[in-house]
């Protein structure tokens, strides 16, 4: 092995000690805040302020519970299927393959979910648009076929359910729906 200069070994050691200095500067400086100034900023979220806005989002336990409901629906008659949950902002919350399904099914879900939060409108309506407006379907990420209904609440979008792997999009669709009755709206 090689022995290293001391020139080396000092500007090694320095630059070791100042990253390990660095670490524990942050560790101490990101505890060292007082709980009593973080708490007025997290707490101010009165609705006179112009500058805040609250959402409602759409639960882990509820996803679950409407990717449970469409599982079942789609059971009922024989159907092998996925079924995707979206967020307000159409992120996945979860995708369940369902039992049989086929591969492509998974990713097509979730992009029906998409579009359907996206719009806040069921993909079997979106499609119709694509008529008078057909690069609709060019937007990155969204699949414009029968499959996919919003979850609302106020008549604003918090959620999208895509299903896929039906033999028609009017099928995955109504399993969608049942994905979102088991929610109440």
């Amino acid at each position: 092995m090689k022995k290293l200069s001391l020139r080396t070994r000092v500007i090694t050691g320095t630059v070791a000690v100042a990253a390990l200095g660095a670490g524990t500067f942050g560790a101490v400086s990101a505890n060292a805040s007082a709980p009593e100034a973080a708490a007025p900023a997290a707490v101010r979220s009165d609705s006179s302020d112009q500058n805040l806005q609250q959402s409602t989002h759409l639960t882990a336990a509820a996803a679950q519970k409407a990717a449970q409901a469409t599982l079942d629906a789609a059971k009922k008659e024989n159907q092998r299927v996925s079924v995707a949950v979206v967020d307000r902002n159409g992120n996945t919350i979860l995708t369940v393959r369902g039992d049989g399904a086929g591969p492509q099914a998974y990713e097509a879900a979730e992009k029906k979910a998409f579009t359907a939060v996206s719009w806040n409108a069921p993909t079997s309506e979106l499609v119709k648009r694509l008529e008078d407006a057909p690069t609709l379907k060019d937007i990155p990420g969204t699949l414009f076929l029968g499959g996919g209904a919003p979850v609302t609440a106020k008549d604003a979008p918090i959620a999208g359910i895509g299903v896929a792997g039906a033999p028609s999009g009017d099928l995955d669709e109504k399993f969608a729906q049942a994905g979102v009755a088991a929610l109440g709206k």
